[in-house]
């Protein structure tokens, strides 16, 4: 009888892209999520770059929680697969999203407003837009907390005030596409060991409104998992916001590069649900 295999954990030495300022300069820090028009540059950050070791938590999984770490991973196979049609994602796969952050996370209502699909292919030479999108490679937070308070007033401006009375969360659903992530995996750090100050507003500027995410500057503190040869079956919970103060309010995460991945390996792509978590109703 074969013997069942055992992934041996594997921690990876690299480089994370923290926040600086492209320039010394007054004005606030900035991404465009289109072109401007004015032929002002898309974006006045900067990279500040520095070593780190990402520790894989393969073996450990039911160590880590969303109110403690701010992360948590999770085995749920998907009824998708493909995910090449929007539609079809949101006709299929958004519920099973939303069943996700109802049992693991224990929301009782959920509102998804919008996903992200990363399939960039290294070589590719076309500019990357949001149809063509490649791994982040700079440690970031999705929403700051104001943004994440506004998010309910954009998407449910008449039960806003309402919904604001109770616990909200935002929660990005991160699974791989087709093949396990070899290149360029996924790393959250644990919410225990930053420190809030090293918080960055970013004004994210749509054509039709804006909103703010965080950079993060560097730290020494910081600590990094990531789940290798994470496969589609499995998905990451990242906490963008929470409006409760006791407990982990959101992870920063980054995509890395990992030198010591089989080079002939699969390119990674990926999927991204961001969703609204109201735990009163």
């Amino acid at each position: 009888m074969a013997a069942t295999a055992v992934l041996t954990p594997r921690d990876v030495p690299t480089t994370l892209n923290y926040y600086a300022p492209a320039e010394p300069t007054n004005e606030a820090p900035y991404r465009f999520v289109e072109d401007p028009t004015d032929g002002k540059p898309r974006t006045n950050l900067g990279t500040d770059s520095h070593p780190a070791v990402i520790h894989d938590a393969r073996g450990r999984e039911a160590e880590f929680s969303l109110d403690v770490h701010g992360f948590q991973f999770v085995k749920w196979p998907s009824v998708e697969s493909a995910f090449a049609d929007d539609e079809r994602i949101k006709e299929k796969y958004y519920p099973e999203a939303e069943e996700i952050l109802k049992k693991v996370a224990g929301g009782k209502r959920i509102f998804i407003f919008d996903h992200t699909i990363r399939r960039r292919k290294p070589d590719d030479a076309e500019p990357e837009t949001r149809t063509n999108r490649g791994p982040g490679l700079r440690v970031h937070v999705d929403q700051s907390q104001a943004a994440g308070a506004a998010r309910v007033r954009y998407h449910l401006p008449g039960e806003a005030d309402r919904l604001l009375k109770g616990r909200v969360r935002i929660i990005n659903v991160w699974r791989p596409i087709e093949n396990p992530v070899a290149h360029h995996p996924l790393a959250v750090s644990d919410w225990r060991t930053l420190d809030e100050k090293d918080l960055v507003p970013v004004r994210l500027i749509y054509p039709h409104r804006e909103g703010s995410t965080y950079g993060v500057k560097y730290s020494p503190r910081l600590e990094w998992y990531y789940l290798s040869n994470q496969t589609p079956e499995e998905v990451i919970l990242i906490k963008c916001f929470d409006s409760a103060e006791d407990r982990a309010r959101l992870t920063a995460h980054t995509a890395f590069e990992d030198k010591t991945a089989p080079k002939d390996a699969p390119h990674r792509q990926s999927i991204e649900i961001r969703a609204l978590v109201f735990d009163t109703e």
